[in-house]
């Protein structure tokens, strides 16, 4: 299956509300991964530009998008952006597969 890297920040309100009442939100992300089939392998908290990091494994990427989309509708997140990663085997196949192409033609070379 393949594997999703996500990074999210959560609203100053959900900050607050975290603050008041702490709570592992790995529960939550892991209902909406395996809801479609998927699995959760990390959950990270961070600093910096974003506030953590999930590594995923969903069937395929409109599964993704549907926890994408589901997650970033519930409003606790301000922003989420999600990276569809490649095995290295997968980034060989596509290298070999490249070489195979009609050679790419710049813009105004035609």
């Amino acid at each position: 299956m393949p594997l999703y890297l996500s990074k999210f920040s959560y609203t100053p309100e959900t900050w607050a509300r975290m603050i008041k009442q702490p709570e592992d939100r790995r529960k939550a992300t892991e209902s909406y991964i395996e809801s479609v089939g998927g699995r959760l392998h990390g959950f990270w908290y961070a600093f910096g530009d974003h506030d953590g990091y999930t590594l995923w494994e969903a069937p395929d990427n409109v599964s993704m998008a549907s926890v994408v989309l589901a997650i970033s509708a519930g409003g606790a997140v301000i922003s989420l952006d999600t990276t569809v990663l490649l095995t290295v085997d997968e980034t060989l196949q596509a290298l070999q597969n490249a070489d195979q192409l009609v050679q790419y033609k710049v813009p105004g070379t035609s």
